[in-house]
């Protein structure tokens, strides 16, 4: 935390992604730094304070989930995003509002255990390479003796240490031409010379969560790892290149090294204190003006929401999470409703509402050539992995944003998100040519854009369903 960035180094970061909204990117930045500031006040008073939830309003593809997602990014915080409908899908029995806390502590462990095979990776790597090495160079199997009773004691040793039996070193003989032959390979590997080199490897396999692990991780336990740690560890047979094994060797070490345990409290304190939760959607469980059966669903919907929101502990397979301090930013259009629609209570948990503005002519423009991730940056690298350098004039840029900025008027308003439709359909011809042509270059300009996309704007109906 103590290169915690302030509010505007926070909305600096997300302008060279999003463009505008710097009333939403404003609010974002400050509700951030303030779990900053929290963490700064004596113990006592940590608990007293709470995030201030955030609500965004605006029409979609003007840039509310990428907000957020950036913001999580930037912090280096776990951050899912869901859909309030989910949980009103099936009517009365929607799906389970606290898997929202379960899904993010996933990702907080998946996070966690990214930083500590960091830490391994050195001492996984030698584990992993001996396996490999003694795959491509095995040794010479030992004859087994029958009804010696030191072999059974030794078996059963090895069992009592969670050693399959075969695995064992003394299952095999090494000779002075395999002891030679194994350091060639090692260095080889090192070289990186087998790396194409196809190999069988013999990998743990992968635990699935079925019905009953799902259940019993939202009562607090982890029944996959408590069996896998008493059943034996199954294996499959993969063949595939020594780059790929290697790398998976590497995991499977990693993940015998990591203290789990460690890793499972980490995450937890990570969602506590750092976690983001984006419910896009959040108009969809506000009755409006509908008074219909489906009212009392999403009534029911957000009065199932209200306690997490409020701070409540939520069971997963890791442990107990708390939510009192998890950040929550709800989106939603409002087109047919609006915030007050929610209970009141609910209404209280978001104090702070931003509205967002509808995209211009000109942020269309700056979204095209901008951001570090510009569409027409993205699609100037795309082409070029088949040799082919693609330049937009300005003229095609501006053209190409007047025609999505009318069609966002003429039709329904999908904000930023046209400009993928526009560009897709004025590029589809070069992305298809684009691997069998010469290498050369492509210049997109005006008269271009009018000769692919012209003719389907002019038609209405047509560009409904094209465009």
């Amino acid at each position: 935390m103590n290169e915690q960035k302030t509010p505007k180094q926070i909305v600096s970061d997300l302008d060279e992604y999003i463009i505008g909204q710097q009333d939403a990117k404003k609010s974002v930045a400050i509700a951030l730094y303030n779990r900053y500031r929290r963490t700064q006040l004596p113990t006592n008073q940590q608990q007293d304070i709470t995030p201030k939830n955030l609500m965004m309003i605006g029409p979609t593809g003007v840039g509310k989930t990428e907000i957020a997602r950036r913001l999580a990014k930037i912090v280096k915080a776990p951050f899912i995003k869901i859909e309030a409908t989910k949980f009103t899908e099936v009517g009365y029995v929607g799906r389970d509002v606290e898997s929202m806390i379960r899904d993010l502590t996933d990702v907080a462990v998946q996070m966690e255990e990214k930083e500590e095979f960091k830490l391994v990776r050195n001492d996984a790597i030698k584990e992993a390479d001996k396996k490999l090495v003694k795959i491509l160079a095995p040794g010479v199997k030992k004859q087994t003796r029958q009804n010696n009773m030191a072999d059974m004691m030794q078996m059963l040793n090895n069992l009592s240490n969670g050693q399959m039996p075969g695995n064992d070193d003394d299952q095999e003989e090494v000779t002075d031409e395999i002891r030679n032959r194994r350091l060639s390979i090692k260095e080889q590997l090192d070289k990186g010379l087998l790396n194409d080199q196809e190999v069988t490897v013999q990998l743990e396999e992968t635990s699935k969560v079925g019905p009953m692990n799902d259940t019993m991780g939202t009562m607090g336990v982890d029944m996959s790892s408590m069996l896998n740690n008493i059943m034996p560890k199954k294996k499959v047979s993969r063949t595939l290149p020594v780059k790929e094994a290697r790398e998976l060797l590497i995991k499977e070490e990693s993940n015998k090294i990591v203290n789990h345990d460690k890793i499972y409290q980490n995450a937890i304190d990570l969602v506590q204190n750092k976690g983001i939760i984006f419910i896009d959607e959040f108009d969809k469980i506000a009755a409006g003006n509908k008074k219909n059966s489906g009212e009392v669903s999403r009534e029911g919907v957000q009065r199932d929401i209200l306690p997490i929101v409020e701070g409540s502990q939520v069971n997963t397979k890791y442990g107990p999470v708390n939510t009192d301090h998890i950040l929550f930013i709800a989106s939603g259009a409002f087109a047919e409703s609006k915030p007050s629609d929610l209970i009141a209570e609910l209404q209280g948990r978001f104090p702070i509402r931003v509205e967002l503005d509808e995209l211009s002519q000109e942020d269309f423009i700056n979204i095209l050539t901008v951001p570090n991730n510009a569409l027409v940056k993205q699609y100037m690298s795309l082409i070029n992995t088949d040799g082919i350098k693609l330049t937009f004039t300005k003229e095609a840029i501006e053209e190409i944003a007047r025609i999505a900025y009318e069609l966002n008027r003429e039709n329904e308003n999908i904000g930023a998100r046209r400009l993928h439709t526009v560009l897709e359909k004025l590029l589809e011809d070069i992305l298809y040519e684009a691997p069998d042509m010469q290498m050369g270059d492509i210049t997109i300009t005006q008269k271009y854009v009018d000769d692919q996309v012209g003719d389907i704007v002019a038609d209405k109906d047509l560009s409904k369903y094209i465009l």
